[in-house]
């Protein structure tokens, strides 16, 4: 069986980028750039005013307080009046300067103010309260990058630069395969001895979080023919993940089926508690997610393996969340050899993470995993952590990281 960081290596070497795809701006967002774009023009394109007040020459200030006003701008004009020695101009923010003015005073700063004159300090600094033209991002310089995540602030920047569609990786178009004769779809009626396929529902939840498209392709009976009619269908996707049915019960046809349809096995077995029955192969550049069947274990082994996967398909150069260090509430015993993924909660102590067990550790209890803030990872070799230990943890999602 390969540890932890072996197999997660081994995945993320063997995985592809999706093709670049072009789409409407907006369309884009949280997605990445396949191409870097330079700013058409200078943001911003001309010297406006930060400020509702009145331009001034700042020589003129110093030689006479008053100035009598002899115009004004407003935001989305232009001023091309001439202007006589000792003027001001009223203006409005975002208006562009009056040729020859080279300051700003805001109305709060004037000392006196009526319809035609003003009196204004005496210490006017050249160039106060006005935002020059490509002082923000000059004309051919880069407003994003190839790589970069296309944030809100991305989309702002864009759109002020004229562009309106953009170059990204594609969205991984994911298929999901639930196998098992246990199984019956929510909604449906559930007699006795059968089995709610939630682990669709998660998976799909799960995958569009970290930005991905799923599809459920429904649940494959335990049979040769029906598992390789799904499996056929999920091949056609950018990823299939199935869960359950590569264990070593009888009815456990997922993995010769995969065999059949050409998938080449990485591995079958990872030394992870809980999620050691999973499995990674790849048909051509497409790969194949094999999951326990137990929902904890399935969303474990996905937060874990197949979500870096997608991400770097995606373009993301950050795959895996960050990692903290947690002081444990109290102690933890494992077996030794395996890595075990620990469901915890986080509470904050100043600048430091305290860590307690969410709940009973047992891979069929789904409400440990809903109490949970986050995961520790528990190294392979050692089988006993005391109170007041440090261990590695990561958060299960970015809102728990704000708490």
């Amino acid at each position: 069986m390969l540890q932890f960081e072996k197999a997660r290596r081994l995945i993320l070497d063997s995985v592809k980028l999706l093709p670049p795809i072009t789409l409407p701006l907006l369309e884009t967002l949280n997605m990445i750039a396949a191409e870097t774009v330079s700013a058409r023009w200078n943001l911003p394109s001309f010297d406006n005013s930060a400020m509702d007040g009145y331009a001034v020459r700042t020589h003129e200030c110093k030689l006479s307080g008053e100035l009598v006003v002899t115009g004004s701008v407003m935001a989305g004009e232009s001023y091309s009046a001439g202007s006589p020695a000792c003027s001001a101009i009223r203006i409005m923010t975002g208006a562009p300067i009056p040729p020859g003015f080279d300051a700003v005073i805001p109305f709060e700063e004037l000392l006196s103010e009526t319809e035609s004159r003003i009196t204004v300090p005496a210490a006017v600094k050249k160039g106060q309260h006005i935002r020059f033209a490509g002082e923000d991002i000059g004309a051919g310089e880069p407003v994003v990058r190839e790589g970069a995540l296309i944030r809100p602030a991305e989309i702002s920047t864009l759109a002020a630069s004229g562009v309106t569609a953009l170059s990204v990786f594609r969205r991984a178009r994911v298929a999901i395969l639930s196998t098992g004769d246990e199984l019956v779809e929510p909604g449906d009626s559930l007699p006795e001895g059968k089995i709610i396929n939630s682990n669709a529902h998660a998976l799909a939840a799960a995958i569009m979080e970290a930005g991905g498209e799923p599809t459920m392709l429904g649940i494959a009976a335990d049979s040769m023919e029906s598992l390789k009619e799904k499996i056929c269908e999920g091949l056609r996707y950018d990823v299939l993940v199935t869960t359950a049915g590569v264990s070593a019960g009888e009815r456990d046809l997922v993995r010769d089926v995969l065999d059949w349809a050409g998938v080449t096995p990485l591995f079958w077995k990872i030394a992870i508690k809980p999620g050691g029955p999973t499995a990674f192969g790849l048909k051509g550049n497409i790969p194949v997610f094999s999951l326990p069947g137990n929902p904890v274990s399935s969303m474990l082994t996905f937060e874990e393996f197949a979500r870096p996967a997608l991400l770097r398909m995606m373009g993301h150069s950050l795959v895996l969340r960050p990692h903290f260090k947690g002081i444990l509430a109290e102690d933890i015993n494992k077996q030794e050899g395996k890595t075990s993924i620990i469901r915890m909660k986080v509470q904050r102590d100043g600048d430091l993470f305290r860590l307690k067990s969410a709940g009973n550790q047992q891979t069929g209890l789904q409400r440990t995993l809903l109490n949970a803030d986050a995961v520790g990872i528990l190294p392979a070799e050692k089988t006993a952590f005391r109170k007041g230990e440090a261990i590695d943890f990561h958060f299960l999602n970015d809102l728990s990281m704000l708490m």
